[in-house]
């Protein structure tokens, strides 16, 4: 729980010490998606996750069926087709991932090349929460650290011209057209 740092100060001559309790074993994790739809409101949906045997051989990060969880969830709450921009991160090109997205009619993925998080608009989503809500806090504890994420992520929700900036800095832009109706 090193605090993310934005700013501190101490007197001339003196090295800034930030003074954190103990580490903690527990881990969290965050998936994310930024929603763009011509037309409407940018949404962001999220699932935070903790990890709580990643001490005994357990995971320290989210699986792929958490990641079809969510795709799921959001295909339910957008009501529509998704296509997805993913890095490459290890899980998204998972077999049974690909599997699940090959047999689904309502996703279609599409991967960034490697080494590119300045072509993903949810790097921008995690850039704002660090410099924000994030910053400058040594939290007590690994709950008072999910209070806060969750706290900054809710309030991104609600602010869409926040998420279409994220959008705009990678420079992509949304060019695929309307589908039609079947």
């Amino acid at each position: 729980m090193t605090p993310p740092t934005s700013r501190t100060w101490a007197k001339r001559g003196h090295t800034p010490v930030i003074r954190v309790r103990g580490r903690s074993q527990r881990r969290y994790s965050v998936a994310a998606l930024c929603c763009y739809k011509p037309g409407e409101r940018s949404r962001l949906i999220y699932r935070p996750q903790r990890h709580t045997d990643h001490k005994r051989g357990g995971r320290k990060s989210f699986a792929w069926t958490e990641y079809r969880d969510l795709l799921i969830a959001a295909h339910q709450q957008l009501g529509g087709p998704i296509v997805l921009i993913w890095d490459n991160l290890n899980v998204h090109k998972d077999a049974r991932m690909r599997a699940f997205i090959d047999t689904h009619d309502w996703i279609t993925a599409c991967h960034l090349p490697p080494y590119a998080p300045d072509l993903n608009p949810v790097e921008g989503i995690w850039s704002v929460l660090r410099r924000t809500t994030q910053a400058n806090t040594a939290f007590t504890d690994p709950d008072h650290l999910l209070r806060a994420l969750r706290h900054g992520l809710r309030q991104l929700q609600y602010r869409s011209d926040i998420i279409d900036g994220c959008l705009t800095e990678t420079g992509l832009k949304l060019t695929t057209p309307r589908l039609k109706a079947q």
